[in-house]
């Protein structure tokens, strides 16, 4: 029986994946080089310091490990300015009514993201109180596909993961919830997400119903 739903930010909460862009093309300006959306392709369900290396990589520039770690931090420092100015509006559609549903229902509600800058997102779009448990990337050390975000959610929900859904749409967060032992819901391409229990558009197409026909 499904007791809990643990949810990705990023593709399924909201969409921060342009303010992430918009944050590396500043910062290959800086140094004198162009840095377009299909370079960006590679950057996604990729971490920071690896992102920064294929960004480097492509501006032909090599930087020492504490120069690297300065522009790392710079980086972030872009991305929070533009994320400091999210609204409400700009949650996926269906995500805040979904959310409510489950409270509604008694399913319990995590958030399991890879993000450091998780908490400030939530706050912005104000959804903070409609998850019990928030595990970010400031509570984990392993990244997708590892399960260990999706694990430490169950377990400070204190439900078992075979009683867990997943919503996800990235295909490395699909394989971490399903090594994590749960069900999971693609959010996105269905085939891209293929091994997705489920594939749906976004949470508007969800509901308590499809939950439980799980």
């Amino acid at each position: 029986m499904i007791k809990a739903c643990i949810f990705d930010l990023d593709g399924v909460i909201v969409d921060t994946a342009k303010y992430h862009y918009i944050a590396w093309k500043d910062l290959a300006h800086e140094m004198n080089f162009d840095f377009t959306e299909k370079d960006n392709e590679r950057l996604k369900g990729v971490s920071r310091m690896a992102s920064l290396d294929i960004l480097l990589e492509i501006g032909h520039i090599n930087k020492t490990p504490q120069e690297k770690e300065r522009l790392a931090a710079k980086k972030n420092e872009n991305y929070r300015s533009y994320i400091l100015k999210m609204t409400p509006d700009e949650i996926l559609p269906g995500a805040a009514a979904f959310l409510k549903e489950c409270r509604d229902n008694k399913i319990a509600t995590a958030l399991g993201s890879a993000s450091k800058n998780a908490m400030t997102i939530l706050s912005r779009l104000q959804l903070t109180q409609l998850f019990d448990v928030i595990i970010d990337g400031t509570k984990t050390s392993k990244a997708k596909p590892d399960p260990e975000v999706f694990l430490k959610g169950a377990e400070a929900l204190g439900i078992s993961p075979t009683n867990c859904v997943v919503f996800e749409d990235a295909e490395a967060g699909i394989e971490a919830a399903l090594a994590a032992g749960m069900k999971c819901v693609g959010i996105g391409n269905p085939k891209t997400l293929n091994k997705a229990n489920f594939v749906i558009d976004g949470l508007h197409q969800m509901n308590i119903q499809h939950l439980y026909n799980l």
